[in-house]
């Protein structure tokens, strides 16, 4: 790429048959500060065009061999050189050619005879559009780099692998609709590796906002999971049997599930509400021992618990996170029997629309797609995505899509 400073030299190239006409035009843009380079036909500036670096052409109409339109042509379907301007030098009874040429791709014209000042100011607005468009993809490529780089460390907030716990198995899924984006899903163990937390969540809106607000509800969450963690047992013996808090163990388990979201919401709406960025979340604890599910669904699309009796949806307990401080959440309770499965999504599966846009996919879709799909988590999520991308086949991806599958294992105790 050429130095894309207003003032800077630039490299010309001359195109014409004519000797008389190649040096005059060659006097007079040396003259402006600039280097040129010369080619005595299309097939010889098409060679130096693929060889040299070339800031501007100067390119006759009527030439032997290569004319001026075959050149323009050649250029157009080159993706490197249709980015070069072509000025035509063209006498002005030809209105027509240039009118052709124009529509071939070039951006000016020189009329012949030369005028000093026509060709200065000609070069100089060629060489301003060229500077300025090369300036803005510096620019773009920084922000993609940006983004590439946002993408690697929103990558790092996601489990690296997946947890394991005795009898049961997991999957996860994110496809993000942009290069950073604002779904997430977590997985990790509490209460000494027999209980397991499942999240998924959806921040508002796409791209960069909802990035760093991913970043910020799926770190909040964990960590005050984490945190209080340890306060519900007492280490006794070789194992981690009772807990502190009075009470049977579920309503422990309850008690931990309504602080963690009551705190999360409360402070994402107290210390971030100018930013109006909210999140719909599924937050679960699930038992290794009994199969118990405690969870709060906070405007999330509802989650499914799918086994040979059929399916059981997980529906909403409470707002999404981050809208008001003060909010109230309901904890509700399911049991994953041996054999069952919990399915959970996020709205870019059921809003995926098809090519013509005229129609989503859809909850009923979802919902015959995992009870017809593969009997393991991967194969469950696997099947859920294909169906998706066969839907919506040749369409753009609108909206970050996440999955997650917890199944209790066949014979599980």
């Amino acid at each position: 790429m050429s130095d894309t400073s207003p003032d800077a030299p630039a490299q010309i190239l001359v195109v014409d048959d004519v000797e008389m006409n190649r040096d005059l035009l060659s006097r007079r843009v040396r003259r402006l500060g600039h280097e040129v380079l010369l080619a005595e036909d299309g097939a010889q500036a098409l060679e130096t065009l693929r060889t040299r670096p070339v800031d501007v052409v100067l390119l006759d109409i009527m030439m032997p061999h290569t004319n001026g339109y075959e050149v323009l042509e050649a250029m157009a379907a080159d993706e490197l050189l249709r980015q070069v301007p072509v000025i035509m030098i063209s006498a002005v009874d030809e209105k027509e050619s240039i009118a052709r040429c124009i529509a071939l791709g070039a951006d000016d014209y020189l009329p012949k005879p030369f005028d000093p000042l026509i060709l200065q100011a000609r070069l100089g607005a060629s060489l301003a559009r060229k500077r300025l468009r090369e300036r803005e993809q510096l620019y773009q490529q920084s922000l993609v780099r940006e983004l590439e780089i946002g993408r690697e460390i929103q990558a790092h907030f996601l489990p690296d692998s997946l947890p394991t716990m005795p009898g049961f198995e997991f999957a996860a899924r994110l496809r993000s609709a942009r290069m950073v984006g604002g779904d997430f899903y977590d997985l990790f163990s509490l209460g000494g590796g027999r209980e397991m937390v499942a999240t998924i969540g959806d921040v508002c809106d796409k791209g960069v906002g909802a990035a760093l607000f991913m970043a910020l509800f799926r770190s909040l969450l964990r960590a005050l999971a984490e945190q209080s963690d340890g306060a519900r047992w007492d280490d006794r013996g070789a194992g981690r049997e009772r807990r502190r808090e009075t009470g049977p163990r579920a309503a422990a388990v309850s008690g931990h599930l309504l602080r963690t979201i009551t705190l999360a919401n409360d402070y994402v709406a107290g210390t971030h509400s100018r930013s109006n960025m909210f999140a719909t979340v599924f937050f679960a604890i699930i038992d290794g021992d009994s199969g118990l599910v405690q969870y709060i669904n906070a405007g999330q699309e509802p989650p499914v618990v799918v086994g040979p009796h059929g399916v059981r949806p997980l529906p909403p307990t409470g707002p999404a996170l981050g809208l008001l401080p003060g909010l109230a959440f309901t904890v509700g309770h399911t049991t994953l029997a041996p054999g069952e499965s919990l399915i959970a999504w996020t709205d870019g599966v059921t809003e995926a629309r098809t090519a013509a846009g005229e129609e989503l996919f859809g909850e009923v879709r979802a919902l015959e797609t995992v009870r017809a799909a593969g009997r393991s988590a991967d194969e469950m999520l696997d099947g859920l995505l294909a169906a998706v991308d066969r839907w919506a086949s040749g369409a753009e991806q609108s909206d970050d899509i996440t999955l997650l599958a917890v199944r209790r294992l066949p014979g599980a105790p």
